[in-house]
């Protein structure tokens, strides 16, 4: 098994971070993994994307063109990355700010309102806490627990009621992506 995976967005929505959780989760489950941020001088309200590789075997190169599941916060990101997934491939989107939505032969599409969801958990910050929950059960590529974990050692101490968020997120994410299956 070898995912590459692509989270983008604006600088400020949380694709960089979605992809650290994943890469993290895999190593913890003995995966061997990349992660390649990608981000303009802009920061927040730029663009930012970042490659993520997740494999049983050693991971040659951080870099790829062909992408096997895209996570596209934004249109923009969606316009750019859609023609690189391959067939096959899933693309999960923020159909609250995709307007235009996307659509390709041979790729799955799920359109999910993460602005939406993470209003319903009190914060549009954890709207990419949806997204990765909806990317964990749809791909299989790293175990829900594992990220739960993961957010837990970073959060439990420190800030509490965001991981409380966060992992709420999580399983609104998880949720949506059991009912389209």
């Amino acid at each position: 098994m070898k995912q590459r995976i692509l989270c983008a967005g604006f600088g400020g929505q949380g694709a960089l971070l979605i992809g650290k959780l994943v890469v993290t989760a895999g190593m913890i489950e003995g995966k061997f993994v990349t992660w390649l941020p990608s981000y303009g001088p802009e920061m927040r309200g730029g663009t930012a994307n970042v490659m993520a590789v997740i494999s049983d075997k050693p991971v040659g190169s951080p870099i790829f063109t062909r992408i096997d599941i895209l996570v596209a916060l934004n249109q923009p990101s969606l316009d750019k990355f859609l023609p690189q997934v391959v067939d096959g491939g899933i693309v999960l989107y923020n159909s609250d700010l995709c307007d235009k939505g996307a659509s390709k032969n041979g790729v799955r599409i799920v359109g999910i309102p993460l602005n939406k969801f993470g209003e319903q958990v009190g914060d549009i910050k954890a709207s990419n806490m949806v997204a990765l929950g909806a990317l964990v059960e749809l791909t299989g590529c790293v175990e829900n627990k594992t990220v739960q974990d993961d957010l837990k050692h970073m959060l439990e101490k420190k800030n509490p009621t965001l991981l409380a968020r966060n992992l709420e997120a999580l399983e609104i994410g998880r949720k949506f992506a059991v009912e389209t299956v």
